[in-house]
């Protein structure tokens, strides 16, 4: 082919690969197969490889992702890319009201839209063509993901006109469909589960490999003009909406079911359906954004020192569902705690369908009165995780059963005891060769924050213990290659993966061993001041409950419970062994500065430069603390993109709120 028959038949082939593209994902409407797209694809990545100087910047091609990022760069955003003020309440929300009607007079149109749970980003265009796109970092500083953000196929490369200057704000989000489809992909691989759809759309669009942001299929919807005129002749847009549909033709996908309403009554009744309809969408939402429509309108009621003035989010509270109690679950974990699970009549629930809920432990349904047979009331904790909250003790019928905790082990027979040693009384199995306490605590000593062997998931572990090839931990570190690809859904490259990932475990250190080995009461953040303290395995073995005392994170409940694990013969074995396989049994990290001594710190959101295990890490080795949760005695929140109900319990409480810069300024970094 010459190369003017390449370029005509490039140019047809972007111009279908597009039209089939937004088929398939804004309309959800295919013309085509899946074989047929790829095909196409394919054709053109062929011919702009045989005719580089037919490549452009626009072509869908470049939605795959390109070369692999050492880093993000920091981008300064010429317009700010602030929040809103948050109003829990519709008494809240008709103080708004009326404070706008109160100020501007009269009926005031307002722009009310659903507040999509995602990621803020900035795209930048000229002359019709994608060129930049970052994060909202602090509002003032983000992270340049040009490159992340052309994997997302809803963001157009070129504009349907050539507009000199463009620079539009978007929420980046990954749809309920996509995020299940993840996850259960994840599950049979044996990896960790994605928490919820907003942290996997963060974590995607932060990935510094593009094809791996290109492999989430993350959307965006537009919400916003940041700077730039929508017309070639310079005309300005007198309101909102207006804007929002002039950037819909020029090929953006923005807001849906917002509305353009006048009055209090319509605004409330706009927000009350938004709230019952978002069960059912196809992308989590948190809330309902109101705003006055009229630009002009905006500048006279004004802005305020970090908010505006004219504009509110609505956060709705957690969805509440009523369902029946079918029967209840017992699970073993690694410490033997006995674990009641509710089975339910399938409930949608925030998005997905819920059939199971923890009911924690038998003191908790003593406290809400919950029986076998009742119809209970159940919500997501943080949207996330299931839990009941209490039964409808007028739905009985006299059929319902009091809920007993068994006297013996479910998993292996043996006697259980009352355990009052903890925060609450548990139920617990002490046999020690229990075979649901072994495959969690091998799960746990193969988790992400302890060795952190990818790809040892609970399936693939109870694979290896029910064909007989591990026992314990420490067989983990003598497998080989050929004891893992025959096991069923593992081959050749998926077992190398895995013997990999153990093989580099052995050097993570004592910090992530002792967490690893999964000491009641030792958390991360005990293990590594208790590491920190004592450098070796050894110096643990023969450690005092005094000993262990000194250490800041550690309490007598915890000293007598290190003191006996490592009095255990097996345990004592178990560590021999391990450091015979070439386990590293010696501490990694430094010894720690005092800079942040006495001080404790909360995380949330997104830092412009650092993840927040890293922030973590630089906290804990000048000698800080890091909590998870905001306290009386918290000293600083640190605060990134998109904090959450955190920042809100800060100010609450008082506690100081700080940036990433202040920080580091703190360290003098």
């Amino acid at each position: 082919m010459n190369k003017q028959a390449a370029e005509k038949r490039i140019k047809e082939l972007r111009e279908i690969i597009e039209y089939n593209s937004r088929l398939y994902y804004e309309c959800d409407a295919p013309e085509i197969s899946d074989y047929e797209y790829d095909a196409l694809f394919r054709e053109l990545g062929e011919l702009e490889t045989e005719f580089p100087e037919l490549d452009s910047p626009t072509s869908p091609t470049k939605r795959v992702g390109g070369r692999a990022l050492d880093k993000f760069e920091k981008f300064t955003h010429s317009v700010r890319m602030g929040s809103l003020t948050d109003v829990f309440s519709y008494e809240e929300l008709d103080e708004f009201l009326d404070r706008m009607e109160s100020t501007l007079g009269g009926d005031v149109a307002y722009s009310v839209e659903p507040k999509i749970d995602g990621l803020s980003v900035s795209l930048i265009y000229e002359n019709g063509v994608f060129v930049r796109g970052a994060t909202r970092g602090d509002g003032t500083v983000g992270e340049d993901v040009t490159e992340n953000l052309r994997t997302v196929k809803d963001i157009p490369l070129s504009l349907t006109e050539p507009i000199p200057y463009l620079n539009v704000r978007g929420e980046v989000y990954m749809s309920r469909r996509v995020f299940a489809e993840i996850n259960e992909a994840r599950e049979r691989e044996g990896l960790a589960l994605m928490a919820n759809p907003r942290n996997a759309a963060a974590g995607s669009l932060r990935q510094l490999d593009p094809k791996v942001a290109a492999s989430r299929r993350l959307s965006i919807f537009i919400f916003n003009l940041q700077e730039g005129s929508l017309y070639m002749d310079g005309r300005e847009c007198a309101t909102h909406s207006e804007s929002l549909d002039r950037l819909a033709a020029l090929g953006f996908v923005t807001l849906p079911d917002r509305r353009t309403l006048v009055g209090g009554e319509a605004v409330r009744e706009h927000v009350r359906w938004l709230g019952e309809a978002r069960a059912e969408s196809a992308f989590d939402m948190d809330g309902a954004v109101i705003k006055i429509d009229n630009l002009a309108d905006r500048v006279r009621v004004g802005e305020g020192t970090s908010t505006p003035k004219w504009a509110v989010a609505y956060k709705y509270p957690p969805e509440e569902k009523q369902t029946k109690l079918i029967s209840v679950d017992i699970q073993v974990g690694r410490t033997g705690v006995l674990t009641p699970t509710a089975n339910l009549a399938p409930v949608r629930l925030a998005g997905t369908t819920v059939s199971r809920a923890t009911l924690h432990n038998l003191n908790l349904i003593r406290e809400k009165d919950i029986r076998i047979g009742d119809t209970v009331i159940v919500r997501k904790a943080g949207e996330i995780i299931p839990e009941i909250i209490g039964s409808v003790k007028e739905c009985r019928d006299g059929t319902e059963q009091i809920f007993e905790m068994p006297s013996v082990c479910p998993s292996c027979g043996h006697p259980t005891v009352r355990d009052e040693s903890g925060e609450g009384a548990a139920i617990r199995c002490v046999y020690p060769s229990c075979p649901a306490q072994l495959s969690r605590g091998i799960v746990h000593f193969a988790s992400k924050g302890a060795m952190n062997i990818e790809g040892l998931g609970p399936q693939v572990v109870e694979l290896l213990l029910s064909s007989g090839r591990i026992a314990g931990i420490d067989d983990l570190y003598t497998l080989r290659v050929e004891d893992v690809e025959s096991l069923e859904r593992m081959g050749k490259k998926s077992a190398e993966n895995l013997i990999s990932a153990i093989e580099a475990s052995k050097s993570r250190g004592l910090e992530r061993l002792l967490f690893a080995l999964g000491v009641r009461g030792v958390g991360e953040v005990a293990a590594e001041a208790i590491a920190e303290r004592f450098r070796t395995l050894d110096a643990l073995i023969s450690a005092s409950a005094e000993d262990f005392l000194a250490v800041p994170d550690v309490g007598e409940i915890t000293a007598a419970a290190l003191v006996e694990y490592f009095s255990d013969e097996n345990t004592r074995q178990l560590c021999s062994r391990l450091a015979t396989l070439g386990v590293s049994t010696e501490a990694k990290g430094e010894q720690k500065l005092d800079t942040l001594l006495g001080l404790t710190f909360v995380l949330t959101g997104t830092l412009p430069t650092m993840s927040r295990d890293e922030a973590s890490t630089l906290i804990k080795k000048f000698g800080g603390k890091v909590s998870s949760s905001v306290s009386k005695k918290t000293s600083y929140v640190v605060a990134g993109e998109e904090a959450g109900s955190k920042l809100t319990r800060a100010k609450e409480l008082g506690v100081p709120v700080i940036d990433e810069a202040a920080l580091l300024a703190m360290l003098n970094m």
